[in-house]
């Protein structure tokens, strides 16, 4: 078919991770969190499935739960735009912020979606090297830029730049900084101090880890509410749907469970470090909910292969001139045992 703009001819696209659902394969692949949603979360979403709420829109800027999210963060509501998902609002800001031939800037390794979203703009997408202990190069080299992604913490390494760090790389650039903060709430600290104090920062966050609701599609950005209201006129009309505002209002105002789930995953991610590093690998200590193992002494190709062979999904991740590694999402403690029995076998 003709019309096709040769940029997306000639893109490769981005590639999700693995989505194999049935019930005897153990996930661990794409961070999800391990456990269900809030018993909140169920309730909303009853109460949304009744009377006439399906057949009306949705709140086009999702007043609700801005209140909601803005009690819990200590933000005004106007300061929040929703997305669906926090990869909608990576591109929201892209078409707001980026012309055509403009320049997206990114740490590497990091999320690979970036390097899409500037081919889809058809703009330049230039990437500096984390150092060696995956902090930023001090002074940064890519002052023009139109927009540049910070993941913090950082996939695939699990690591976390502090907040003296963040401020000094806000100051160095000229345009907008994204802090993606996707994996933030597993992390000791997060960027959402210099969001309220620094018109250049913007913070994405996902409910897809934290609150257990990938599924249901639902990620919002902090930023100046005079960036807000311009974002607003980017984004499509009605972003999130009636099933998705009610879940994630009940999912972030119910923190008491939020808080326990969150307690057990860092309890397993610490047993899943100290039994990984046992086995051989290489592991980053991490911020994330998941884990970067690498292996000194071998690829580690063939150990996902042979993971995925026994049901057992991890992420396999190559980047050139670091080499591959496996990405481990944190599961429950049953899943976690199954791996490691499995890796035993193994390696």
């Amino acid at each position: 078919m003709n019309g096709i703009r040769p940029n997306i001819r000639a893109m490769a696209g981005y590639v999700p991770g693995e989505q194999l659902n049935a019930p005897d394969i153990v996930k661990l692949n794409t961070n999800e969190n391990p456990y269900p949603p809030s018993p909140r979360v169920f309730e909303a979403l009853r109460a949304a499935l009744s009377g006439d709420k399906l057949r009306k829109y949705p709140q086009p800027a999702g007043d609700d739960f801005r209140k909601a999210a803005g009690r819990v963060l200590g933000v005004d509501p106007d300061a929040i735009l929703i997305g669906n998902g926090s990869d909608d609002i990576l591109t929201i800001l892209t078409r707001a912020f980026v012309p055509e031939g403009g320049i997206i800037a990114s740490p590497t390794p990091s999320y690979i979606l970036y390097k899409s979203l500037a081919e889809i703009q058809n703009a330049k997408f230039q990437t500096v090297p984390f150092t060696d202990d995956w902090t930023l190069p001090n002074p940064w080299p890519v002052k023009g830029a139109h927009l540049t992604f910070l993941p913090n913490p950082n996939s695939p390494s699990g690591t976390c730049l502090r907040l003296p760090a963040l401020e000094r790389f806000a100051e160095q650039i000229d345009g907008p900084l994204v802090l993606d903060e996707a994996y933030a709430d597993f992390a000791e600290w997060n960027g959402l101090p210099l969001a309220k104090e620094l018109p250049n920062v913007i913070v994405t966050r996902s409910f897809s880890k934290s609150y257990s609701l990938a599924g249901i599609r639902f990620g919002f950005a902090v930023a100046d509410p005079a960036i807000v209201r311009e974002l607003l006129k980017v984004k499509d009309s009605y972003n999130c749907d009636v099933l998705a505002l009610a879940a994630a209002t009940a999912a972030i105002e119910d923190q008491h469970y939020f808080a326990d789930v969150r307690s057990r995953i860092l309890a397993t991610r610490g047993r899943m470090h100290a039994e990984l590093s046992k086995l051989g690998f290489r592991v980053t200590s991490s911020q994330a909910n998941f884990l970067w193992c690498r292996r000194a002494d071998k690829p580690v190709k063939p150990i996902y292969e042979a993971l995925k062979a026994k049901n057992v999904l991890v992420r396999y991740m190559n980047y050139a001139g670091y080499g591959d590694g496996l990405r481990i999402s944190v599961g429950t403690d049953a899943e976690i045992d199954k791996l490691l029995a499995e890796l035993r076998k193994i390696v």
